[in-house]
């Protein structure tokens, strides 16, 4: 059975995805050196506090998104309008209400939890009341764009989604160019950000009115329609808990022990990692609202798409992540200078393999979260923040910053483990074992070994003149390369490897002018 038997949009729903993520990353990552270089490492290590501590919010705000996309993607028919509609003017009321409650308390208890807990003084405290509003402000827009983002999702519209997201992306970039060198701090910065997130919601408004009008309403609650949100919302509420703090766990701790220019060091090795870490979910991102569409399928056939989506993408972070562990010193002396990256290269290259590992639960995550299971996610994500939490607390402590990613890798671990027992007692099916072996373990390992054998073999270069970009962007191009070929020669052992080999090929036929022979 060849991927390409499947519905047709669904890699082109994936191909747009991986559009407004490469220009976001593109951006980003051309105006970070910009941003580091005029506020200084001290500031943006106060910013990535401030977002750190703004995190949490996040928890409510994803939580809503994806109850709200889901309720909406099981009524599309126009038999349905007026029962969407009813879900719609809720979770908007929610996204309001709620949202703003939040933000407040940030704006009010944000600054002066930052200056006690991470011990800020001076001039970077005096900017900690502005850039806890400005951020605030900034998250309470993307919660309510969400909703507005929830109806293109639930229709797999991610043409509309990603021009969404390049055009906030955009308008972030270009202020950042013209405020932050009149007024170089952490607010600033923040200030740009929320500048994009306003533009996102503006944009999403306007498309949403435009496109599907007939389906919005004003924010009204309707009891039915919040019981059903928060059955979802509730135990994603906690499996986003879990994954928060398992994501920022190191830089709680760096803040409270070091100084800001340690979380500013980890933060540019932790964004270059999520860069591509993100770039992976948003590939498969589109398999949310597609499982959500199997309701009636047979679980022989969800298993088959589950594994096989998930040899895909898992083959695609191995390539992608795997590719940074070679290049690691080169590229962060190449983007921040020869001091980040004597400092940083060896938090990448663990937070890098954590990705890999991570990778391991994000298809089967989509599944459960589209048959409503999230209590198995909430599982997941739990486990997953006490090992992180815990590593961190006895790693950071005793062996200082150079620690920092250790709780990842152990973290991610922990993750890989449940997911693959969750797997086995959600499926009752023969050759269950050897398919997830073969299928989600054997690309991310695969992808592991042979990222650190290259870079035993050329990730050990002088720093004594600065690398060109052709020469970093080469090595990382010839680095994922080589993983890719391997994994998939790997591949070919086993019983699966003819499913294996078809599925690259409807996907080359698909994207490439020659069809695949």
């Amino acid at each position: 059975m060849a991927l390409r038997k499947d519905p047709p949009d669904l890699l082109s729903n994936s191909a747009w995805n991986a559009i407004a993520f490469a220009v976001a990353v593109l951006l980003y990552l051309a105006i970070l050196p910009f941003v580091i270089f005029r506020l200084g490492l001290a500031a943006f290590g106060v910013a990535g506090l401030v977002t750190a501590c703004i995190a949490p919010a996040l928890v409510f705000s994803n939580a809503l998104a994806l109850s709200t996309a889901r309720e909406l993607a099981h009524r599309l028919e126009p038999s349905d309008r007026d029962d969407a509609r009813r879900f719609f003017a809720t979770a908007l009321m929610l996204a309001i209400a709620v949202g703003s409650l939040i933000a407040i308390l940030l704006c009010f208890v944000g600054a002066p939890l930052a200056r006690f807990g991470f011990h800020l003084s001076g001039s970077a405290a005096d900017d900690l009341g502005l850039a806890f509003a400005l951020a605030g402000a900034g998250w309470l827009f993307q919660c309510v764009s969400t909703v507005f983002l929830s109806l293109f999702t639930a229709r797999q519209d991610y043409r509309r989604v990603a021009s969404i997201s390049i055009a906030g992306t955009v308008v972030a970039t270009v202020s950042m160019l013209l405020l932050i060198p009149h007024a170089p701090r952490a607010s600033t910065y923040l200030g740009c950000q929320t500048l994009g997130f306003a533009t996102n919601f503006l944009v999403a408004f306007g498309l949403s009115r435009r496109a599907v009008g007939e389906w919005l309403a004003r924010p009204v609650l309707d009891r039915e329609a919040f019981r059903a949100l928060a059955k979802l919302g509730g135990w994603q509420f906690v499996a986003q808990g879990g994954a928060l703090f398992a994501g920022q766990a190191d830089r709680y701790f760096l803040g409270a022990l070091l100084q800001p220019q340690f979380v500013g060091a980890y933060s540019v090795a932790q964004r270059l990692e999520e860069a591509v870490y993100i770039g992976v979910l948003k590939v498969g991102e589109i398999l949310f609202p597609f499982f959500s569409s199997l309701q009636n399928e047979a679980e022989d056939r969800k298993v088959d798409l589950l594994l096989r989506a998930s040899w895909i993408l898992n083959l695609l972070a191995a390539s992608a992540l795997g590719g940074l562990i070679p290049v690691a010193g080169p590229l962060l002396y190449l983007w921040t200078g020869a001091e980040v990256a004597a400092e940083a290269q060896s938090v990448l290259v663990v937070l890098s393999i954590s990705g890999i590992l991570g990778s391991s639960a994000n298809v089967f995550a989509y599944y459960l979260l589209a048959q409503g299971r999230s209590h198995a996610n909430a599982l997941i994500s739990l486990l997953t923040g006490i090992f992180t939490l815990a590593t961190s607390a006895i790693a950071l402590p005793h062996f200082g910053w150079q620690a920092a990613g250790w709780s990842a890798c152990v973290g991610m671990m922990a993750q890989m483990v449940t997911t693959v027992v969750l797997l086995r007692r959600t499926f009752n099916l023969p050759g269950l074992r050897s398919r997830v072996v073969h299928f989600v373990l054997m690309p991310l390992g695969v992808g592991i070994v042979t990222a650190l054998l290259l870079r035993a073999q050329l990730g050990h270069a002088s720093f004594d003149h600065a690398p060109s970009w052709w020469y970093v962007v080469a090595l990382y191009a010839l680095a994922a390369a080589i993983i890719f070929v391997v994994a998939v020669a790997v591949s070919q052992f086993g019983p699966y490897r003819a499913v294996c080999w078809r599925d690259l090929r409807a996907i080359v036929s698909r994207f490439l002018p020659l069809k695949a022979a």
